[in-house]
């Protein structure tokens, strides 16, 4: 231990103390010893440090920071550079507010589109995503600080995150769902990664003794910092055990008691407590050391609003070109309309909401660009309320244009943490007014604000589409850069598109509605499920277009690597993302046709060559072994193929690679939907084939007495007529609010009450009520409401009798 010699100075106290924060976001500390406090916050695409009335639901605004595009923005750049370029500036606004940890980046993966929260995440491919994020990191922690790489693991979901149980194979959840995190831990070396609300196989995860331990710690050589979601800790001494350094928030030290009686009773071996202590002091002093007077930064907030345009520009997807209609013609005359030229959609909702320095829109933007417009019109209610007069005017003012700038997406409601997607589709009065549009005037340009793949019935009635996803403050001067031609696109698809949310592979086990989600369709998710069941899409994953073009020659393969020429054939100049993928001819374990296993971004001039080498390394080959249970790789042929997007294989070549020697895992006539690809309707039969046990039972127990881990939602079949009542309560509220267009306070009453565990109202409430005073309200709710009340009131009693004492 590097702090031994201070160690042996705390009361066991005062080391319990040090395991949970001293409020929302910040840890305690211990003055006599020199042993500050440090402050945690929000970040993955720009600082959320709230000053006070903390929250974790972007409730509250925050000290003025730079917005970034989010991370499924940046994905789409596939510029590791860039995301460590954006990761020095978020660093460096950390130490000037004095932040010591940025909790960022999140790189989930994007199992299914409806995921609320896949706006914050990076891709549906693990190398992408880690490889990104390794960027990030780098850039953050240069300036002394810590990021937080999130959320660990496989939390694809928002509806019952805090308690649904991810049900997973262990294949599947090493290839897949942890290949992310290890490139990021290895690559970036993050000094604290946050485990996630779910359950993963029964265990909640930062209880989880395989995924932190013997994956984490020893496999992986993780030896920094461990913290909670917020109000994610269920059996704290559990967690403590498991490596779970920091619970946050605050419980007001009810859990720091529960520390200290786990030691005095010989549940926990003080020893285990130590090692957390030092790990968690190595955290503050390492990062204390950013924040000394000579190294404070001064923040020039132009340059780095202007940081924010370079990323967003190189992260801005064209996928529609009809007719050459992009660039935009300086002559031509300019009907802009949509509520977004307005009010860009350019963040996501919930604990990522930046309070930006300053805010582009395109309105504002237009004419120092030199574009023609001849008037705006907002044409549709940002909420989805439908309005006739508003199309009717729209639809007056595009007949007078040449061309139509259409800015359309998905609404601050739509996309949130805490809540998932109910469709892919875009609002009705969004499509109803680009229909009329279309008849009035067929020369459109779309420009899409949204953070994860939508359904486009209506891409025939567009000539332009433009995606932006969420581009951040700069987005719009970004976006206008493109539409003129002044930046030529590069960025590619991080997520493929489907042409309907039901070819999707895990649209029938997805979300888990009750007490479990099974990942039945194991390791095809994304374009290794379109590309090996032979599913069309509408745009694949890797593409997008540009205003130049490309050709791809003389391959060459050996051991190390794919080589390779690019050569610009078109007249502009621009940037071109090469991607390696590789597929392996031996059918004795089932695979994906093919997997991403390097990338490159690269500048050519209009007319040039450049010759590109893409390494191989120790993930190009290898899979998981459930038999041995380690990575190995097997004796065969590899198809090597290079790509302008997974659908767009421009050069192949085979190479042969010698194996491991292990023992087949699987027997082929067991797992035909594996074996074919075709995974997206897996019976329960097959699926515990592959698991290897049976699935535990998806359905609540209505029978049984609701408890700590059970949620708000249950109180349907409470026991208890209050519990009833307020279940009902509860849902018409949601019902009313909904229905007068109040949907983000609609929304607030689904994240923070409906899918909350009870539990969590003791852990999210920093002390205000406690497990003894839950005891009485799950009497109450039970059946036993007087007895239940007295209960709760005597346990409130005490609770500020013992606050008054201290």
């Amino acid at each position: 231990m590097k702090y031994r010699d201070l160690i042996e100075q705390m009361t066991l106290e005062e080391k319990a103390s040090l395991m949970s924060g001293k409020d929302f976001w910040q840890t305690q500390e211990i003055e006599r010893l020199g042993i500050s406090s440090i402050f945690l916050a929000d970040g993955p695409h720009g600082i959320r440090k709230q000053a006070a009335a903390a929250d974790h639901l972007g409730l509250n605004p925050s000290l003025p920071a730079t917005c970034f595009p989010t991370a499924a923005t940046v994905a789409n750049s596939w510029n590791v550079e860039l995301g460590e370029k954006i990761g020095h500036y978020l660093g460096k606004e950390a130490v000037a507010q004095r932040l010591n940890v940025l909790l960022g980046p999140g790189i989930n993966m994007k199992r299914d589109p409806l995921c609320g929260r896949n706006f914050e995440y990076f891709s549906e491919d693990p190398y992408l995503a880690g490889k990104m994020a390794a960027g990030y990191i780098r850039g953050i922690q240069a300036h002394g600080v810590s990021a937080c790489v999130k959320h660990f693991a496989a939390n694809n979901q928002e509806e019952r995150r805090m308690s649904i149980d991810t049900i997973v194979d262990e294949r599947t959840l090493r290839e897949i769902y942890l290949t992310a995190f290890e490139i990021a831990i290895n690559e970036g070396k993050p000094l604290t990664v946050m485990s996630s609300y779910n359950r993963l196989n029964g265990a909640y995860t930062n209880e989880n003794l395989h995924l932190m331990q013997d994956i984490l710690r020893k496999e992986w050589g993780f030896d920094g910092v461990v913290v909670t979601d917020w109000g994610g800790s269920n059996d704290r001494v559990a967690g403590l055990i498991a490596g779970n350094e920091l619970e946050m928030p605050t419980t007001a030290g009810e859990t720091n008691a529960e520390i200290v009686q786990a030691v005095k009773s010989g549940k926990l071996d003080e020893d285990v407590l130590d090692q957390c202590v030092d790990r968690l002091l190595h955290l503050i002093f390492t990062t204390e050391q950013a924040f000394s007077s000579e190294h404070k930064p001064i923040i020039d907030a132009q340059e780095h609003h202007a940081a924010a345009q370079r990323a967003a520009e190189e992260s801005i997807v064209l996928l529609k070109n009809e007719g050459g209609i992009l660039p935009l013609n300086p002559a031509s005359k300019l009907a802009i309309i949509g509520d977004f030229a307005m009010q860009p959609r350019y963040q996501g909702a919930g604990s990522s909401i930046v309070n930006p320095t300053m805010l582009d829109n395109t309105l504002q933007s237009l004419e120092k660009f030199g574009l023609n417009s001849i008037g705006y019109e907002p044409g549709f209610e940002r909420y989805g309320k439908k309005s006739r007069s508003k199309i009717d005017k729209a639809c007056a003012l595009a007949k007078q244009a040449d061309v139509v700038l259409l800015f359309i997406g998905l609404d601050e409601a739509t996309e949130a943490e805490g809540l998932d997607r109910q469709n892919m589709r875009l609002p009705e009065n969004q499509i109803a007014l680009l229909e009329a549009l279309y008849q009035v005037n067929p020369n459109i340009v779309a420009v899409l604000s949204c953070g994860a793949a939508i359904e486009m019935p209506w891409i025939h009635q567009v000539k332009g589409l433009l995606h932006g996803y969420l581009s951040g403050q700069a987005g719009a001067a970004a976006i206008l850069r493109v539409l003129t031609g002044e930046i030529n696109p590069s960025g590619k698809l991080a997520e493929t598109y489907p042409l309907h949310y039901n070819d999707t592979p895990a649209a029938s086990h997805f979300p888990g509605k009750e007490v479990s989600v099974e990942y039945r369709e194991a390791l095809f998710i994304g374009y290794r499920y379109y590309d090996t069941a032979n599913v069309n899409v509408l745009y694949p994953f890797g593409y997008g277009l540009s205003y130049t073009t490309f050709d791809y020659s003389n391959l060459t393969i050996d051991e190390s690597g794919a080589m390779f020429t690019i050569t610009n054939s078109g007249a502009r100049d621009g940037m071109e993302i090469a991607q390696l993928y590789v597929g392996c001819a031996s059918t004795s374990i089932f695979r994906a046709k093919k997997e991403l296993k390097g990338f490159s971004k690269i500048f050519l001039r209009a007319g040039e060559s450049k010759t590109l080498h893409i390494p191989f390394d120790d993930k190009t080959f290898r899979y998981f072994n459930v038999k041995s249970n380690r990575w190995e790789v097997e004796d065969a042929d590899y198809q090597i193929m290079i790509g302008a997007s997974s659908a767009d294989i421009r050069l192949q070549g085979m190479l042969h690679v010698a194996g491991s020697d292990a023992p087949l895992p699987y027997e082929q006539a067991m797992l035909p939907s594996y074996y074919s690809g075709n995974a997206s309707k897996v019976s329960q039969s097959e699926f515990e084939q592959l698991l290897g046990r049976p699935v535990p039972n998806a359905k609540w127990d209505r029978t049984q007495p609701l408890g700590y881990n059970d949620t708000i939602a249950q109180c349907q079949y409470a026991k208890g007529w209050v519990a009833r009542f307020a279940f009902h309560a509860i849902t018409f509220s949601h019902w009313f609010l909904h229905k007068i267009g109040k949907r983000s306070t609609a929304n607030l009453i689904m994240m923070s009450v409906y899918h909350m565990p009870f539990r969590g109202i003791a852990r999210m409430t920093g002390g205000i009520m406690n497990m003894p005073m839950l005891d009485g309200m799950l009497m109450m709710v039970n059946g036993s409401f007087f007895k239940g009340l007295r209960h709760l009131l005597k346990e409130r009693k005490k609770l500020k009798q013992t606050a008054k004492s201290k």
